[in-house]
């Protein structure tokens, strides 16, 4: 993972005078190349220890390997996608609306590329199979993280799989506790520390279902709930209505997880995709 992705992941786990700094660097990784330590210090209202702390808490060993990191990966990347708009930097007030969105899209796919390349693939297959052994597939999430779990149950639905998304809190625990035929439960949360999401993978897993968290955070504790974890990579803008970046890159884990489960009954999906296309086209008249 990127040291831009892991400082952006860490803001939410540091405390106050670490995660100041984590959202400055976050915001605007060039001012570590442009400030020395002293200054960044400054601009965070914190001191130079912290600073020194910070570093070693993201995994680097000190202010001079953080800055010769972040300018070999902000150079790279600046290479590989093609913008001279600040990469790497949050969405300002200044920006133009191409600028912006070039920022943007760049972020999206560099999450997609870091999501897969760090995938868990034992854990991905473990996760299909589960699927494959069940008899009954829920999945939930709130917000954003809801239209994840609607596409993936959607896929799932068309090759065959008894999947059910759910839209309600109180309808997941109700269902996360029902014991009935092999159940997998699927959680969605961005920073794993969705209440509702975590409280329905740990109602399942007490009925014996095979719980699957998909999540940013590995110590979260949806983590925790979860048999099989499946981790997104992602710098998410604070300049949004809602998950951007982070949603892009559960939609990417969930294509990963449905060709998965698809490559086990391939056949069967096969004729499953063929029957479904069908009956939609006969709906529109075709």
């Amino acid at each position: 993972m990127s040291i831009q992705t892991t400082i952006a992941a860490s803001v939410d786990t540091l405390p106050p005078s670490l995660a100041r700094i984590a959202r400055a660097v976050a915001d605007n990784p060039t001012q570590v190349i442009e400030s020395t330590i002293t200054e960044l210090a400054a601009s965070c209202d914190t001191s130079v220890a912290s600073v020194v702390r910070f570093c070693r808490v993201i995994g680097v060993s000190g202010y001079a390997a953080l800055r010769r990191t972040l300018a070999a990966e902000l150079g790279r990347e600046s290479v590989n996608f093609g913008t001279n708009s600040g990469f790497g930097a949050e969405i300002a007030a200044d920006d133009s609306l191409r600028d912006a969105a070039r920022k943007l899209a760049a972020l999206e796919r560099l999450a997609i590329e870091e999501t897969v390349e760090r995938l868990d693939y034992d854990a991905l297959g473990a996760a299909a199979e589960a699927i494959e052994g069940s008899g009954r597939i829920l999945l939930f999430g709130i917000g954003a993280s809801r239209l994840a779990a609607a596409d993936l149950g959607h896929k799932l639905l068309r090759i065959g799989h008894n999947a059910i998304a759910l839209d309600d809190a109180h309808e997941a625990s109700a269902a996360a506790a029902l014991r009935t035929s092999p159940t997998v439960a699927i959680g969605f949360s961005n920073s794993g520390t969705t209440p509702e999401a975590v409280l329905f993978l740990q109602s399942a897993r007490e009925t014996g279902a095979t719980t699957i968290g998909i999540t940013g955070a590995s110590t979260s504790p949806l983590a925790r709930a979860s048999d099989h974890l499946l981790l997104t990579h992602a710098r998410e803008s604070r300049f949004r209505a809602g998950a951007m970046v982070s949603r892009i890159a559960q939609l990417a884990l969930v294509d990963c997880l449905f060709i998965g489960a698809a490559q086990l009954r391939r056949d069967v999906a096969v004729d499953a995709l063929e029957r479904s296309a069908a009956a939609t086209r006969a709906l529109r008249g075709e």
